[in-house]
């Protein structure tokens, strides 16, 4: 199904979410500002996250980062997917955030142009983020989805990795029926027979593939040169005003990256409880991604150092360049200023125990 262009629609979407963002407010989005001053809003960090399986999981549930900074009152607020995390950071209504690289690769770009940095790497997508055709569609495989109805949540990774699976399988866009749900809606839709396939990620993915064949996963399309991850991001204005709230921020979210790699079952039970899930379950959903020691997250491959910004930069200018190819964004930022929205302050030494 032909689309009109994502960019023009962007103003009216913005307001329309932007309000609703603004909205929810009152049951859990924090308010307060990243100023310099000691009042109690300014005192206040405003933390988005996703429910997918992830270091920044277990530091919610642990409550590490409120043990770092006993002097803020850190607000917890959860989205569904990374364009509604883009929405808040234009609405100002958040300082970090959880969000994955092809809405970045969205928010450095025209007309977005989001002021925030890039300071961690929360996961690298693998077998956590899928393509699945339900039961009983007839489709076996990613050519065949040719008239089909797939859902997906755009403007996040899954929907550049489907778009991506698209243009590898040699099926024009406008030859499927795209469909944008948040993966709670995706799994009711799949429940009523409403479409046929869906890109999404955990913990939705596995409920879905109980009924469905697995067509193609995030891993297979990293392969294959078009890798997506889970993010930490910043607003500028807050790296500017607390750089050593970040730093602790930053410790702990590399603390859960040890967790993961040296205890897996208390990371389990950590992401478990926050997905409400059985330890075995969320153990078996945290297998499926790819999760980098902290030590790498400084290596020329991702962020890098201050003397040298790693390639993360170019990823993301990748992403927003295919991005265009599929006619969602009008411009590519250059190389120059994404590597400025890359946050190595202080790397590697910061994300050392």
């Amino acid at each position: 199904m032909s689309r009109p262009r994502l960019t023009r629609l962007l103003p009216v979407v913005l307001a329309a979410t932007t309000a609703a963002v603004l909205a929810a407010c009152g049951n859990g989005t924090a308010s307060g500002g990243g100023g310099g001053g000691d009042g109690t809003a300014e005192r206040t960090i405003r933390v988005a996250y996703q429910a997918f399986p992830s270091g920044d999981l277990i530091v919610k549930n642990k409550g590490w980062l409120e043990q770092a900074l006993p002097g803020y009152t850190i607000k917890w607020t959860k989205f569904d997917s990374g364009a509604s995390v883009n929405t808040a950071f234009v609405a100002k209504s958040v300082d970090i955030a959880a969000i994955g690289s092809s809405p970045v690769a969205r928010g450095l770009s025209a007309p977005l142009h989001i002021p925030y940095q890039v300071a961690f790497v929360l996961d690298v997508a693998g077998d956590n983020e899928a393509l699945v055709a339900r039961d009983g569609t007839g489709v076996s495989s990613v050519a065949d989805l040719r008239g089909k109805k797939v859902a997906t949540p755009f403007a996040s990774t899954s929907h550049y990795s489907l778009l991506a699976a698209l243009d590898k399988a040699g099926v024009p866009e406008s030859a499927v029926t795209l469909v944008d749900l948040e993966p709670q809606d995706i799994l009711a839709s799949w429940t009523r027979g409403d479409i046929d396939a869906a890109y999404v990620w955990l913990p939705t993915l596995d409920e879905i593939k109980k009924t469905g064949r697995t067509l193609i996963s995030s891993r297979e399309l990293a392969t294959a040169g078009k890798p997506t991850l889970d993010l930490g991001v910043v607003s500028t204005a807050f790296v500017q005003a607390h750089p050593d709230a970040v730093d602790a921020w930053r410790k702990v979210e590399a603390r859960a990256l040890d967790l993961i790699a040296s205890d897996p079952d208390a990371a389990a039970q950590a992401v478990g409880a926050e997905l409400n899930l059985g330890k075995d379950e969320a153990k078996a959903q945290l297998s499926q991604g790819v999760f980098l020691k902290p030590a790498d997250l400084a290596s020329p491959e991702w962020l890098g150092t201050p003397d040298k910004v790693g390639g993360l930069a170019q990823n993301l200018v990748s992403a927003a360049q295919f991005l265009k190819d599929q006619q969602k964004i009008d411009t590519v930022p250059d190389l120059a200023t994404v590597e400025r929205a890359i946050y190595t302050k202080g790397l590697p030494d910061v994300l050392a125990p």
